[in-house]
């Protein structure tokens, strides 16, 4: 118990530095989920813990995580993983390029925004 307080303390305070120090791709997609009226119903947390994982951002409620990648993120197997382990907690990950949240924001955003409105049931019939 004790070693997984301070597992959970490291990890904190690891997510505290990565807040302070974002990419530009993240302050820039930071500033929109904060900001922009068509996700105001959504809450987003920055460098969020999803079990042992820091996820760039996370809505809790809506069960979304998005994550932001550099090159060195290219067909990565400790990325899938990573993904896998999110999505048994029930979370629906979200990845885009930082190319694409810098050259495309409202096209991020338009994605982001589709997954967060929720799928009708289908029809009885």
């Amino acid at each position: 118990m004790l070693q997984s307080r301070t597992m959970d303390d490291r990890q904190r305070q690891f997510a505290h530095r990565m807040r302070a120090q974002p990419t530009e791709a993240e302050r820039v997609l930071w500033h929109r989920l904060r900001h922009d009226i068509a996700l105001s119903g959504s809450h987003f947390r920055r460098q969020a813990l999803i079990g042992p994982f820091i996820a760039d951002f996370a809505s809790r409620r809506a069960k979304i995580v998005i994550e932001l990648d550099g090159g060195q993120h290219a067909e990565n197997a400790a990325d899938m993983h990573r993904t896998r382990q999110i999505e048994e907690r029930g979370y629906r990950v979200l990845r885009f390029w930082n190319h694409d949240v810098l050259s495309n924001i409202e096209g991020v955003l338009a994605v982001i925004q589709n997954a967060l409105t929720p799928t009708p049931d289908p029809s009885p019939q």
